[in-house]
């Protein structure tokens, strides 16, 4: 069974979960799950989990995102982005370069977030856009979402770009929008890219039309790149097969410093272990008191 990673550039107008279907007809009766959608005019990177790497999505979906986006002020529209009923608007004061960049500290940080009536934000058991599709009024709550790094890339008016470095949760359509209405004008979301998801770069993705039942076991990435971000952990061949068995393994002075360097982890700290074939094994979690490995997620089974 394949198990592994794909790191897609997703093209423009197709839907994340278009995508994935069209991996999972390549890989039949194995799983295929996104770590994370893109609306179908976002392009860049959609990471698609094969095989028993879908267990792995929850850690991918931790890490910092990295989008750019370009937004056209003077406008408004329903879904927040060019996609939706859009209306020009009125208003008295041009809109000058040093306005945008005087706002941009007030996006930086935890902030609060409505996010657009037409997301996949669950309302009532339905999602938001299938409420807001049928003309129902749409009330969403404010959630918080966390933006790292915030930066204007260009700025010709009426339009202007923005590279954003988030957290998971984070609509981009939302701040152009509250961008805009600050400024007083308004503003839509005109494209959309996800350059990067932790590792993982838009530079090194690959196409879907690239994928075949030939190529795709070339193009798979080790599951050990979705948590790169952890220890790694060697385990011998005792070790291992307790471990494949759910087991937790006791860890003495010498074992321990096979972990890393000091420090010690810390109490609860995931760690990779890793198997005689340098593949993933498992996920397990670090107990200080007792200096043990305890098993949560296996992904190879002993012999």
């Amino acid at each position: 069974m394949p198990f592994g990673i794909l790191n897609i550039d997703k093209p423009q107008e197709m839907t994340s979960r278009r995508a994935v279907d069209h991996i999972a007809r390549l890989v039949k009766r194995a799983k295929a799950g996104h770590a994370g959608t893109l609306d179908p005019l976002a392009t860049g990177v959609l990471i698609v989990c094969v095989g028993p790497a879908t267990r792995l999505i929850p850690y991918i979906q931790e890490y910092r995102k990295v989008y750019r986006g370009r937004f056209r002020l003077g406008c408004r529209s329903d879904t927040d982005d060019i996609t939706g009923k859009v209306q020009e608007t009125s208003f008295e004061h041009a809109v000058a370069r040093r306005d945008i960049e005087s706002l941009l500290s007030r996006f930086v940080g935890r902030i609060d977030q409505v996010p657009p009536k037409f997301s996949a934000v669950h309302v009532d058991g339905r999602r938001a856009y299938e409420l807001a599709r049928r003309g129902q009024n749409v009330e969403l709550a404010s959630k918080s979402v966390e933006v790292f790094r915030i930066e204007l890339t260009e700025f010709h008016w009426p339009d202007f770009a923005l590279e954003i470095e988030c957290g998971t949760g984070t609509y981009i359509r939302s701040i152009g929008r509250d961008l805009g209405e600050i400024l007083g004008c308004g503003a839509v979301m005109t494209a959309l890219e996800r350059t990067q998801i932790g590792l993982f770069s838009v530079d090194d993705a690959v196409t879907l039309d690239s994928l075949t039942l030939e190529t795709l076991p070339i193009k798979l990435l080790s599951p050990i790149q979705a948590v790169s971000n952890f220890r790694r952990y060697h385990g011998n061949t005792e070790e291992l097969k307790m471990i494949g068995n759910g087991r937790s393994v006791s860890l003495d002075s010498d074992r321990l410093r096979g972990l890393a360097d000091a420090p010690l982890p810390s109490h609860g700290e995931r760690i990779a272990i890793i198997g005689q074939n340098q593949q993933l094994a498992a996920i397990a979690e670090f107990r200080a008191e007792q200096a043990v490995l305890v098993t949560k997620q296996v992904f190879a089974r002993p012999d």
